[in-house]
């Protein structure tokens, strides 16, 4: 049995999401959850959500918390026992096979990289985020998505070595179509960066189709999209805040006349379905790619179902091996430096 461990006091709503959480991937998923953080509360929230007896899950107490306000640097310097480090040293230590938080970004990606250590051959750890597109069962994997803004041609590189290997083992892509993000198809356009890139994804073993643009991100003409932190993290929070409205505007919409009600009813199992299409928490959460161990990084504001969600994101991270797979084909084809 698969063993992850979950920051129980890294989110907006802990511990009583991670627990929620907890609870159902314990029951539905048969994997073991540890809950770290403070004991005494992450055990009350046991106790008050109850249904977790005879589940495998254990608490492990963490005296410290790191805030949203806190800086990475700051809280990895400083609190050694918070629930993220703890977590993170369980999975350097062989005790749990992933990792899971809600927490400070930042600080996740500092504390998995120092502790955690860095897969052979990555030089910097990138995250991905999985997005739904117009052909259902066909997610694009963006990355990276925010923690390297300033990024080289090698990096680039490597992000879609990882990136692709993660479509093809875990979203079960049989020949993930990589593409580099740019300002149009064409390869002269672009800037310094993407023009460097290109020798560099075409010298790989992957299926490279070169540049493609932002409304590729979800017409389902790719796979794979390559790109800066940057680039990245503005496109997620656009895509992030594009959707929040649009289901703001169809739920207005629907309530504010009498055939818009009835006609919502007649729909309802359409629209259900719909707003699942767009709903992050079905995703759980954004891998934390090049790190040892699987590390998957929430949305502060995740709910139950998304921490439920990022927990078997890690176990299916964990059983594919992924990281043995990143090592080897970066061994087996290393990515040129580039220009």
């Amino acid at each position: 049995m698969l063993t992850i461990a979950v920051d129980a006091m890294g989110g907006d709503h802990a511990p009583k999401a991670e627990v929620e959480g907890a609870i159902r991937a314990a029951r539905d998923l048969g994997v073991k959850v540890i809950l770290v953080g403070q004991q005494d509360v992450v055990q009350r929230e046991l106790e008050v959500q109850n249904g977790h007896r005879h589940l495998p899950i254990e608490v492990v107490h963490a005296s410290e918390r790191v805030t949203m306000e806190d800086s990475a640097a700051k809280a990895f310097r400083t609190k050694k026992d918070s629930s993220m480090r703890v977590a993170s040293r369980m999975v350097r230590d062989g005790l749990a096979q992933g990792l899971v938080s809600a927490g400070n970004t930042g600080a996740v990606m500092a504390t998995a990289k120092m502790v955690q250590g860095v897969v052979p051959g990555v030089e910097r750890p990138a995250i991905v985020a999985v997005l739904p597109t117009a052909i259902e069962g066909k997610p694009v994997v963006l990355v990276d998505v925010g923690a390297n803004v300033d990024c080289t041609p090698r990096m680039l590189g490597q992000f879609a070595v990882m990136a692709e290997i993660y479509s093809r083992v875990i979203l079960h892509q049989p020949n993930p179509r990589v593409g580099l993000l740019s300002i149009g198809e064409e390869e002269h356009k672009g800037n310094e960066l993407t023009h460097a890139a290109t020798p560099v994804l075409k010298g790989l073993n992957l299926n490279f189709i070169g540049n493609v643009e932002g409304s590729d991100l979800y017409n389902g003409s790719v796979d794979v999209i390559v790109c800066d932190g940057f680039v990245g993290n503005v496109a997620l929070k656009v895509s992030e805040g594009l959707g929040d409205m649009v289901r703001h505007l169809l739920r207005e919409s629907l309530e504010s006349t009498i055939s818009g009600k009835i006609g919502y009813a007649i729909s309802k199992n359409a629209f259900a379905t719909f707003k699942k299409r767009l709903d992050y928490s079905e995703y759980g959460g954004a891998p934390l790619l090049g790190v040892r161990g699987g590390c998957i990084i929430c949305h502060g504001r995740s709910n139950a179902n998304a921490i439920k969600n990022a927990i078997r994101v890690a176990s299916e991270f964990s059983g594919g091996n992924i990281n043995q797979r990143i090592e080897e084909q970066l061994r087996g084809t290393p990515v040129p430096v580039g220009e």
